[in-house]
C-alpha cells in the first residue's frame, strides 16, 4: 500500500490528479488509515499507469472508463477496444485538420504583417474582423 504522495510519483500523475480520478470514478476510491491517509493498493497503482498512459495518447475520461471495463473483462472482444480506439484515431484526424487550418490562417497572417515600428498590423486587422475567417 502506498500513500498518495508515493503513488503520485510511481505513476507519474500529480497527486491533485490522483485525486481527480478517484472523484470521477475511474479508480475507486482509496482505503483510508486511522489519520485519514488514502492508501493505494497495487491494482490501483496499475490502474493509475493505465490511465496515465491513455491519456497520453488523448483518450478522454469517458473513453479510458469504457477501456478500464474493457481490460478487466477478461471476456472482451478485442474488436470492442480496437473499434473504441479507431474512434479515437478518427476524431484526433479531425482535430488535426483544424489544427492544420488554424496553423495556415496564421501563417499566412504573420507572414502579411509588416512587423516594423508602424501600427499597422494585419493580425490585428484580421482578428478585428468580424470572424470572417470562419474559425468561431
Amino acid at each position: 500500500m502506498m500513500r498518495i504522495s508515493e503513488a503520485a510519483q510511481h505513476s507519474g500523475l500529480s497527486s491533485k490528479m490522483i485525486r481527480h480520478y478517484e472523484d470521477v470514478g475511474l479508480i475507486q476510491p482509496a482505503a483510508r488509515t486511522e489519520a485519514g491517509y488514502r492508501q493505494y493498493s497495487p491494482a490501483q497503482l496499475d490502474q493509475l499507469g493505465f490511465i496515465r498512459h491513455a491519456r497520453s495518447l488523448g483518450f478522454s475520461i469517458a473513453q479510458i472508463r469504457d477501456l478500464l471495463q474493457l481490460r478487466d473483462n477478461p471476456r472482451r472482444a478485442s474488436r470492442e477496444v480496437k473499434q473504441l480506439a479507431q474512434k479515437h484515431l478518427q476524431e484526433l484526424d479531425q482535430q488535426m485538420l483544424v489544427l492544420k487550418k488554424m496553423q495556415a490562417m496564421l501563417e499566412d497572417l504573420v507572414a502579411r504583417c509588416a512587423g516594423d515600428d508602424s501600427p499597422d498590423c494585419v493580425i490585428i486587422d484580421e482578428l478585428s474582423d468580424s470572424g470572417e475567417t470562419g474559425n468561431e
